[in-house]
């Protein structure tokens, strides 16, 4: 499977038939994604913060949510912890993706438990792929261990900065996993 046909089924389940919207999503994708990053599944949601539906995709490095051409939400993978699905009457099958970045609802997802399941599965290979990647040398002085506020404050800035796009997936995964130890 390669990205356009990526984007097509995810429109396709949305019922999205515009071609500008799906090219848009298309560019936006390619443009943000790693070199040795790869599409895995997608499907059709929406955020709480929008009325229509937007596409869910997933890569072999994080989950991403594409709308009217807007900015990708993403979430990387290695911080995701856990994908759970709910449902409700307004808001059909609820997927709630719990991340070290934050947890992230997505709504009227469809076919919810098999993309939470294949979300899942991503997410624990690319949490072993980080942890078999050499470690960085260590610093001729070690810092003294910090604190848990200080853990989370410095943990928050690097999720923030990965998700500005100031840190690649592999050099947040590595910062990550200096910091926690």
């Amino acid at each position: 499977m390669d990205w356009t046909d990526l984007i097509d089924a995810a429109f396709d389940v949305a019922g999205n038939s515009n071609s500008d919207t799906r090219a848009a999503a298309l560019r936006t994708v390619e443009a943000n994604v790693a070199r040795d990053e790869r599409p895995v599944a997608s499907t059709a949601g929406r955020h709480p913060d929008h009325f229509r539906k937007g596409v869910l995709v997933l890569t072999t490095h994080r989950l991403l949510f594409l709308k009217d051409g807007k900015p990708p939400v993403p979430v990387p993978l290695s911080a995701v912890t856990d994908a759970t699905v709910s449902r409700s009457r307004l808001n059909g099958e609820v997927l709630l993706v719990v991340a070290l970045t934050g947890s992230h609802r997505f709504e009227d997802v469809v076919k919810a438990e098999v993309f939470a399941e294949q979300l899942k599965a991503a997410a624990r290979l690319a949490r072993t792929a980080a942890q078999e990647l050499p470690a960085a040398p260590a610093a001729p002085a070690e810092a003294p261990a910090a604190s848990g506020a200080e853990l989370l404050d410095q943990l928050e800035r690097l999720a923030a900065l990965h998700t500005a796009g100031a840190l690649t997936t592999e050099e947040f995964s590595r910062a990550k996993q200096r910091l926690i130890g």
